[in-house]
Formats: C-alpha cells, sequence, structure tokens
C-alpha cells in the first residue's frame, strides 16, 4: 500500500519499488504513538467521532511487526491499511512528512533513554570493582610508558567520569528530540485548524520542524563520543590482559578461546568494542553528510537517516552490555601491579618536589634529578608520602559518582 498512489497511474516497476521500500519497521511503536497523538487532535476536532477515535486507538493498540508485508511501502502505509475504515480518514491533517519526524524522534528519545540506563548500569558494575580496590596501587601511565604511581580505584574511577560525559551527552539529544512536528503536515501546516498535540511542545517553524534531524546527529555524535570511551576502555583491557603486563586474568564467560592455539584467552569482548567506534563515527559522519547539502524541507534522501540510528542503538546497548560482564568477572592481579608500582624510577618526579621544597628551582631540580636517572645515581626518596591521588582521595571520588548516578 502506498499513500501516493492517486497521483501516479499503474504500478512502480519492481526495481523502483525495492529500491523506495523502507526497512523501517523498528520505528512502528513509535509510529504508532505518534499517530495517536494525531488522532486525539483530529477527535478534539471534531473530524473523528468518539466511535471512530475509539476504533482508532483500539487498532493501533493491536497491530504488530509480523502485521506489516512485503506490499507495505513502509510502517506509516502499512498503520493506514491495518485500521481499515478508519485508517482512510486518520491521515487528515497530516503529511508522511511530520508524520516520520515526528516517530523518529520518539524513538530517539527512547534510545537515549535506554543508553543512559544502560551506562548507569555500566559506571555502577566499575565503581563496584574500584571501591574496594580505592588503595591497591599500580602505576599510572602516559605515553604507554610507566609514569608515577596511582591506585586501581582511581584508574578504574576515570572509566566513570568518562561514562557521566556520556550520560549529558545522552541527556542532551533526548531533550532535542522532545519537541514534536505534529503539525506542520508537509511543510505549511493545514487549513484544518487542528489543535496542538496535548503534553507535547510543538516546533515553532514548520519548515524546519519537517527537514530538522539535529536531534538524531545529536543522538549520533553521543554515541560515537561513547564508543570512543568504551573502545579506551576496551584498549586498555586488551594491554592490561596481555603477558607483558599481566594485570588482569579474563573471566571465561567473556572471553574466547582459538581456533589454532590451544593456549589462547583473547579479549574479544574489548577488541569488538574498541572496533565499534570506527563504525559510530562514520554513522555520524553519513548522517552528517546525508544533510548537509538538501534543501529545505523534505526530500527523500531522509529515508537513509534511520538505519544507521537503528545500527547505532543496537551496537550500543549490545557493547555496554558485554563490557559490563568482561569488567564483573575481571581478576585483578594485584601483586603483579604492586610490583609495577614499585618501580623507583615512579617516584622521580617526587625526587624532584623534594629539591623544589628544599629551595631549588622546578627547573634546576629536574635537570638533576633527570641526570642522576643518566648516570645510574638515581635514588628514589625514601619516607616521602605521596598524597591520595584525586580530590579527597580515590575512596571519595568514587563514593561520590555513585551519588552522582542514584545508587
Amino acid at each position: 500500500m502506498t499513500l501516493w498512489s492517486g497521483r501516479v497511474e499503474g504500478k512502480l516497476a519492481k526495481e523502483v519499488w525495492d529500491f523506495l521500500r523502507a526497512d523501517d519497521t523498528e520505528l512502528l511503536p513509535y509510529d504508532i504513538e505518534g499517530t495517536r497523538l494525531h488522532a486525539r487532535r483530529l477527535g478534539a476536532a471534531g473530524l473523528l467521532t468518539a466511535a471512530e477515535l475509539a476504533a482508532a486507538e483500539a487498532g493501533l493498540s493491536a497491530i504488530n511487526p509480523s502485521d506489516i508485508t512485503d506490499d507495505d511501502e513502509d510502517c506509516h502505509s502499512a498503520i493506514e491499511r491495518l485500521l481499515g475504515d478508519v485508517g482512510r480518514k486518520i491521515h487528515a491533517g497530516r503529511s508522511r512528512n511530520d508524520q516520520v519526524a515526528t516517530a523518529f524522534r520518539l524513538y530517539v528519545a527512547a534510545a537515549c533513554r535506554e543508553a543512559r540506563e544502560a551506562l548507569c548500569e555500566l559506571a555502577l558494575v566499575i565503581l563496584d570493582r574500584a571501591e574496594p580496590e580505592a588503595a591497591t596501587p599500580m602505576p599510572g601511565y602516559t605515553h604507554l610508558q610507566r609514569a608515577q604511581p596511582v591506585t586501581v580505584g582511581h584508574h578504574l574511577h576515570a572509566w566513570v567520569e568518562m561514562l557521566e560525559r556520556d550520560l549529558a551527552r545522552f541527556a542532551f539529544a533526548e531533550g532535542q528530540a522532545a519537541v514534536t512536528p505534529l503539525g506542520a503536515g508537509a511543510l505549511a501546516g493545514s487549513t484544518l485548524g487542528l489543535p496542538a498535540a496535548a503534553g507535547v511542545e510543538s516546533m515553532r517553524n514548520s519548515l524546519d520542524a519537517v527537514a530538522d534531524r539535529d536531534f538524531a546527529v545529536d543522538y549520533l555524535y553521543a554515541c560515537a563520543a561513547c564508543h570512543g570511551h568504551l573502545s579506551r576502555i576496551g584498549e586498555e583491557l586488551i594491554l592490561w590482559a596481555t603477558s607483558e603486563f599481566g594485570f588482569i586474568h579474563l573471566a571465561h564467560t567473556a572471553a574466547t578461546g582459538s581456533s589454532m592455539m590451544p593456549q589462547k584467552l583473547n579479549p574479544d569482548v574489548a577488541e569488538l568494542a574498541r572496533g565499534k567506534a570506527g563504525t559510530a563515527l562514520g554513522r555520524l559522519v553519513g548522517l552528517l553528510a546525508l544533510v548537509k547539502g538538501l534543501p529545505l524541507t523534505y526530500n527523500r534522501d531522509l529515508q537513509d537517516d534511520k538505519p544507521g540510528v537503528f545500527a547505532a542503538r543496537k551496537d550500543l546497548r549490545l557493547t555496554v552490555a558485554a563490557l559490563g560482564v568482561m569488567i564483573h568477572g575481571l581478576e585483578l592481579q594485584r601483586e603483579r601491579m604492586a610490583v609495577a608500582a614499585a618501580d623507583p624510577l615512579l617516584l622521580a618526579t617526587d625526587a624532584a618536589e623534594a629539591l623544589v621544597e628544599a629551595g631549588a628551582p622546578f627547573r634546576d631540580a629536574h635537570e638533576i634529578v633527570a641526570g642522576a636517572v643518566r648516570d645510574g645515581s638515581y635514588v628514589a626518596p625514601v619516607g616521602r608520602a605521596r598524597p591520595a591521588p584525586g580530590p579527597g582521595g580515590a575512596a571519595a571520588a568514587i563514593r561520590a559518582a555513585r551519588a552522582r548516578l542514584g545508587a
């Protein structure tokens, strides 16, 4: 079924139909919600009787994804077909342009809420591992070289800080998707004088309402940034699991073996989390490229705005869940970490700062200690207490993060 067949004589060629048809079943529940909002507008305007509105509401509640067939151009036309007689009246005062934009906004808002819930769960898993390790020593790194001693809890808390910024980005994207284009019609509204949709804020400009996809860009940006963080976490897990580091052992619930080498235990979850970041970035760039040259208002190019968002939602959900299992099951090799953290060179900065406290300019102190390292005469300072890393120490920072996450 098509919504535009009145203008076109005959049937489209199969090749054209296959090319134009949208695989948007994932949007169906959100299009049902948007159609319900619109039906209530029609009822309030007297364009649907109470009985027709009740029939529409009941029909919408009964629709399932399995009801969509290959003869439906998209989920929007499927809904109209499945509603029967009242379906022939339901499109009054709206276009597929504001219909799809409404459903897509509802979809993105739900995807943002889902992402925030999943990230909160992952952050809490990390904090559960961090809290008992607030004082467990490990080396911190710059340039992937041992730099200064930190604690495991402090390092894991850094992961949570990244996720908290992701939570803010998804909250912003959800807010951008929260307004509705219902009432914009094809681009310039309708002469029917329908009331605004109840309970939601309407967009101010009908042209922008139909054309805007910034909310989807914001969502994909939040996904790309989040996958970047998950990739960094994955990279560290991969390094820590190597024989060269030996800081963790992988749980068998989140590791794989080799098809040829019997001894191998591979961090495939972390590697795939790292790989997903590139795909997430590609989706963001793809949507930006899609919309950058489109004149107002609607163009069929925008049919391609959804597959990347659908895939992004699935990838993020699966990645966050799998990493949570992996991190929960990690076996920390505390003795190996402690030995690495006891490397005397990690206190070279402390030695320089001791000279500063004795009155030396820092640059002179730096050169003195560097020279001692070069000629082999360097001796780590003894009895010089290091402050707990982070404001108030790792334990306090971890407790504060847990409080911010509402747990």
